[in-house]
C-alpha cells in the first residue's frame, strides 16, 4: 500500500486506515464479536492499512483492549492514534479536558492498548469549561514524557449553526489556530466524504497549507455509500444511524442516485471494484495529506477497503462523480 507523510512529526502511515469504533460502539451490538474483530484489524495490518483509530469512549474503554491484544503481539507494524476528552455517562457524554484528568486519562490508555507510546493522542471535543489551550498543554507534556508522539484534533461532529451564514468548520479553525500557538497540530480529524465534502471548503485547505494531515472519518457515510444499505431495513437502536437525518426510509430511497453514480463509476473499471472502494478513492485524491479511516467490524469489509489504494479514478470519473446531487437530510 502507498504510505502518506502527515503532520509536521512526519509520520508515516498507510494510505488507507481503520477506523475501529464500529467494533465496539455506536453500530449493532448484535454483530459486535470480539474474535472476528481481532481478525479484522490482523487482515488490516496484513495489507498495510497501519493507521488504528480508536478512543477510550469506545465501549467505553473496550476498543483499546481489543487493540491491545493486537499491538502485544504487532505493535511495530502499527499507528496508533486514540483519543481523550470525553466522558461516557448513563445516556449522556460529557467532555472533559482538565489538565489533570487528560495526563490520566493517557496513562490508562497506555495500559489498556500494551504499549508505551501512543503514535498520535488526539482532544476529542474541547472542554467548554476550561480554555482549549490548557487543555492542549497538558497534552503538550505528554509529548514531552514520551507517551505521546504527536498531537491531533477531532472534529467529528463538528456543525455551524443552521442559517447562520457560518461554514461548518469555522469554529473548528479557530479552535486549531489557538492550540497551534501552544504546541504544534500533526493532524485533524474530520468527516468527509463523497456525500458530506463540506471540509473541502476552509479545513481541508487549512490543514494544506500548513502541512497538517487530514484523517477523513466516515468516508463511507456511515456505511451508505457501500451500496450494501436497504432504504427502510432499520436499524438497532443503539445504532447512531436510528438517529440520523440521512438514515430515515425516506431519505435513503431519495439518495439512492448518490449510490448508483459510484456504482458506475465501480463497473468501468471491473468486477472487482465496488462503490465503496470508488468513494474511499475520491477521498484519497483529495490531498497527499488526507488519510480516509473507514470503520469496519468485519475482515472482508476491511481487506475491501485496503483494496481502494489500486483504484485510479480517471477526469470521466471525477466528473461524474461531482455532479451526482447532494445528499438529502430528514428535515429538508
Amino acid at each position: 500500500m502507498e504510505r502518506r507523510i502527515i503532520g509536521a512529526a512526519a509520520l508515516e502511515v498507510g494510505a488507507v486506515g481503520l477506523g475501529c469504533m464500529p467494533m465496539n460502539w455506536a453500530y449493532t451490538a448484535s454483530q459486535q464479536n470480539g474474535e472476528r474483530s481481532l481478525r479484522t484489524v490482523h487482515a488490516a495490518l496484513d495489507r498495510g492499512s497501519t493507521l488504528l483509530d480508536t478512543a477510550d469512549m469506545y465501549g467505553p474503554f473496550t476498543n483499546e483492549l481489543l487493540l491491545g491484544r493486537v499491538l502485544r503481539e504487532r505493535r511495530s507494524e502499527a499507528f496508533v492514534s486514540t483519543k481523550c476528552g470525553l466522558l461516557v455517562g448513563d445516556q449522556h457524554i460529557v467532555a472533559n479536558g482538565r489538565p489533570g484528568y487528560v495526563k490520566r486519562a493517557c496513562d490508562a490508555s497506555l495500559r489498556r492498548l500494551q504499549t508505551d507510546v501512543i503514535d498520535l493522542y488526539q482532544l476529542h471535543r474541547a472542554d467548554p469549561e476550561v480554555p482549549v489551550e490548557e487543555t492542549w498543554g497538558a497534552m503538550a507534556e505528554l509529548v514531552t514524557a514520551g507517551k505521546v508522539r504527536a498531537l491531533g484534533l477531532c472534529a467529528v461532529g463538528a456543525r455551524a449553526p443552521r442559517r447562520s451564514g457560518a461554514r461548518v468548520h469555522d469554529g473548528t479553525i479557530r479552535q486549531l489556530e489557538r492550540v497551534q500557538q501552544v504546541f504544534p497540530v500533526s493532524a485533524v480529524e474530520a468527516e468527509l466524504s463523497v456525500w458530506s465534502p463540506e471540509a473541502l471548503d476552509a479545513l481541508l485547505p487549512w490543514c494544506e497549507a500548513r502541512g497538517v494531515g487530514f484523517l477523513a472519518a466516515m468516508p463511507l457515510g456511515n456505511g451508505f455509500l457501500t451500496g450494501t444499505l436497504t432504504p427502510g431495513q432499520g436499524f438497532e437502536p443503539q445504532d447512531v444511524r436510528a438517529r440520523h437525518p440521512r438514515f430515515t426510509a425516506e431519505v435513503m430511497a431519495a439518495n439512492q442516485p448518490v449510490v448508483a453514480g459510484l456504482r458506475r463509476v465501480a463497473e468501468r473499471h471491473g468486477d472487482c471494484t465496488t462503490p465503496a472502494q470508488v468513494a474511499l478513492a475520491w477521498v484519497l485524491g483529495r490531498g497527499r495529506h488526507v488519510v480516509p479511516v473507514p470503520g469496519a467490524k468485519r475482515e472482508r469489509w476491511a481487506v475491501e477497503n485496503a483494496g481502494a489504494d489500486g483504484v485510479r479514478l480517471t477526469d470521466a470519473d471525477l466528473a461524474e462523480i461531482a455532479g451526482l446531487p447532494p445528499a438529502r437530510e430528514s428535515w429538508e
